[in-house]
């Protein structure tokens, strides 16, 4: 049987980089050739395969549709291929990854699924960071991270891992206390908690449900959204929440109060330096988490 004619591997990588990172410049950076030597490549590439897989307009190039079409339908044959070579040796050190997760998206949403990882990249290994500002601290002591935000800084590769709902949530002892009609009446005097990086949330859900007006008893701050929960559970107030973290939560303590359904301003995203997607640790990770749909 004859051998099959392999595809130029180093147009192949060029190709990957380019599309892994949004922009030739900085894949020939990482490669350490020139622009045009980068375009020599890949246009090698295209000649093999017959297809056009980039427009060239100036100095940028974008990724037409059968190019697309080419990464996802190569991409995971050259991660099987990786994934072949680190299990037949013996010299391929752990794969670390260092990511800063806010402790409840982890407790939650990570934690549960993280053993599907751990069997698809026995060598992946990941060092838990949650200390403040996670974002700021990206591409330096981090990584990668999964942050709540409003939208990550300009200059990161950002997914989008959500959107949700504002709910007000509380023990079942006080919201039948409170009635089945929130108003501002309803609402004196009591104790709201709201997390001290998301004060817009409170906002946002007090416009919806027309409670502009409304007096607290007390605003209660906190850095931890597992303790708004607890003592939320506990009566100790109202805590401004996503609708994600009470149904995750599974508290039969714990309800959300009536009233509009509130888009949340914040959102949870991944994010990482660019240049960071050509560290394998951070690509494994970065696909596992898009592919598993935390």
């Amino acid at each position: 049987m004859p051998s099959r004619r392999l595809p130029p591997l180093r147009a192949l990588e060029a190709f990957m980089r380019t599309v892994r990172l949004g922009s030739a410049r900085a894949a020939a950076e990482e490669i350490g050739l020139s622009p045009s030597a980068l375009s020599r490549r890949i246009t090698n590439l295209e000649e093999f395969v017959g297809k056009k897989l980039f427009t060239r307009a100036r100095q940028s190039m974008q990724l037409t549709d059968e190019g697309q079409a080419f990464y996802e339908a190569v991409n995971p044959h050259l991660e099987a291929l990786a994934r072949a070579v680190e299990s037949q040796s013996d010299n391929i050190a752990l794969l670390r990854l260092r990511l800063g997760v806010l402790p409840m998206f982890g407790s939650q949403r990570l934690f549960p699924r993280l053993g599907e990882l751990r069997k698809r990249h026995p060598l992946l290994h990941i060092d838990i960071d949650t200390a403040p500002h996670l974002e700021d601290r990206v591409g330096d002591t981090l990584d990668a991270a999964i942050i709540l935000s409003r939208g990550p800084a300009s200059g990161l590769h950002a997914v989008r891992l959500d959107h949700n709902l504002v709910h007000a949530i509380c023990s079942k002892e006080a919201a039948r206390a409170i009635g089945s009609e929130i108003t501002p009446e309803s609402l004196a005097k009591q104790t709201f908690l709201i997390h001290n990086e998301l004060p817009e949330s409170f906002m946002a859900w007090k416009k919806a449900n027309q409670l502009d007006d409304m007096e607290a008893g007390a605003i209660d701050h906190y850095d931890s959204g597992a303790l708004m929960l607890e003592a939320a559970a506990q009566g100790l107030g109202i805590a401004i929440m996503h609708d994600d973290h009470l149904r995750r939560a599974n508290d039969n303590r714990l309800t959300n109060l009536p009233g509009v359904a509130v888009e949340s301003p914040y959102s949870y995203w991944f994010v990482c330096k660019p240049v960071s997607l050509e560290s394998r640790p951070v690509r494994l990770f970065h696909d596992w988490l898009v592919r598993a749909g935390l």
